[in-house]
């Protein structure tokens, strides 16, 4: 199947862009969203996105079939991690989980359909409506698509044209979600833009932050601040920085046989999507006991991970990251030859995957790609205080406890900052209703208008 130039992004890569040509492309994009997106209902647009996931989930669909034929060369990806994604994240988007979300960050189904009221709001005379941006840009980043293709959906939902600028060589996941969107209402694929370029860019850039009126951006702490000083102040900028997770595991979840379910479900984060995403883990703090020590349980993790490398193994990487993974393994190396303090295992004659254990629980950042520290603590109170340098930073904790223990380890995270508690095993599967970093994600991008009757 060969993809038609609807797109920016589907020009050559030596194709260069002017301020002219991005302005237009935004002028074109409002004309589109008032003639063919404004004006539909809600529930026709969840049908829509619902009807598209759906699609993405058949084996024989086209667009499926590119993004894992091609996929791996384009993304780095192996096609087993490529599918597991796609699949995590479009099975989430139903046209009841679509409602759900609404209602949740709006109160009510039809909000942005026009004024309604709820019960509470008839009695005191009062209605409201939400509206969205008339036009976002959106400033992706990473390699993994499912934010970039939430942001999508969350913009078509509050009809709002749409401009994506993917990094450079990034955009070819976004890029084939969009043309999926184009090939089930091409007059809503109208209202859509992807490009890709490298950062910086400030002439193009400009002209996109002066014709929108919002600013969507996931990057690094330095370029977010960089974005605050250039984007005018009338325009609502909405920002994602760097987050870093972890897991923790109580004893008691990791008795018995529960250590090797629990690794299991370790194993399962730090394969998704090769561990790159901020909701992956660093570290897995395991409480002293569990399945006879950290030590235990690191090795256990081992297995798993060997075992995962044959079933879905990792994507190929570049030559110098290969040889950062291989530097800090040898240090390690190093280090459990003379220590009994540490040790460390790691996949043969590859870089596929590595597990390191030390007695030191300070949290350490990994070089990812399915590098992961397991360290021994004596409970939540000794993570969190060892953790205390990425405090504020931490995204999700995956957490393997027993029932009784669940909810005051999750108060006890939640009073510390963490703003995503999962069960481990599912930190790279957030559900749609997820308030991303604490903050609501639909209810972000509207504005309201209060009626007062």
């Amino acid at each position: 199947m060969e993809l038609p130039n609807y797109f920016l992004a589907d020009l050559p890569p030596e194709a260069t862009f002017s301020p002219a040509m991005i302005e237009e492309a935004c002028r074109t994009l409002k004309r589109n969203r008032e003639q063919y997106l404004a004006i539909r209902s809600t529930p026709a647009l969840i049908r829509l996105l619902a009807d598209t996931a759906d699609n993405w989930l058949q084996p024989d669909y086209p667009f499926r079939q590119i993004a894992l034929e091609q996929g791996p060369k384009a993304t780095g990806f192996a096609p087993a991690t490529l599918a597991a994604g796609l699949d995590g994240f479009f099975r989430e988007i139903t046209g009841d989980k679509l409602q759900a979300l609404i209602t949740q960050d709006l109160g009510m189904g039809l909000r942005l359909d026009g004024p309604v009221a709820t019960a509470a709001e008839q009695k005191a005379q009062r209605a409201a409506m939400a509206s969205g941006p008339e036009f976002i840009f959106h400033i992706a980043a990473g390699r993994i698509p499912n934010p970039t293709f939430l942001s999508i959906m969350l913009g078509i939902l509050t009809r709002s044209a749409q401009f994506i600028k993917c990094p450079s060589g990034a955009a070819f996941l976004p890029r084939l979600f969009a043309h999926s969107l184009y090939d089930t209402d091409h007059k809503l694929g109208a209202c859509l833009e992807v490009a890709e370029w490298r950062g910086g860019n400030t002439a193009l850039e400009n002209v996109l932050f002066q014709e929108s009126d919002c600013v969507t951006a996931t990057g690094s702490d330095e370029t977010l601040a960089e974005l605050r000083r250039r984007v005018p102040a009338r325009s609502r900028l909405l920002t994602y920085g760097h987050k870093v997770s972890f897991g923790y595991v109580t004893a008691a979840a990791a008795a018995g046989n529960g250590a090797r379910k629990v690794a299991a479900a370790a194993a399962a984060d730090v394969v998704a999507w090769d561990q790159l995403g901020c909701l992956s883990p660093h570290v897995l703090y395991v409480e002293s006991g569990a399945g006879s020590g950290g030590e235990y349980f690191a090795e256990l993790l081992a297995k798993e991970l060997e075992r995962r490398e044959r079933t879905e193994p990792r994507g190929t990487l570049p030559t110098e990251t290969a040889a950062v993974i291989a530097n800090r393994r040898a240090f390690y190396e190093v280090r459990a030859a003379h220590s009994p303090d540490t040790r460390h295992w790691c996949s043969e004659n590859s870089t596929a995957w590595t597990v390191v254990y030390e007695a030191e629980p300070r949290f350490q950042l990994s070089c990812l790609h399915r590098f992961i520290y397991v360290k021994p603590v004596r409970d939540l109170a000794d993570a969190l205080q060892n953790a205390d340098a990425v405090r504020g930073s931490v995204s999700t904790v995956g957490l393997a406890a027993t029932e009784e223990e669940a909810t005051p380890l999750v108060a006890q995270l939640g009073r510390w900052g963490v703003t995503r508690v999962c069960p481990l095993g599912k930190m790279q599967q957030p559900p749609l209703a997820w308030r991303h970093d604490g903050r609501p994600a639909l209810a972000d991008l509207v504005t309201w208008t209060d009626w007062e009757q």
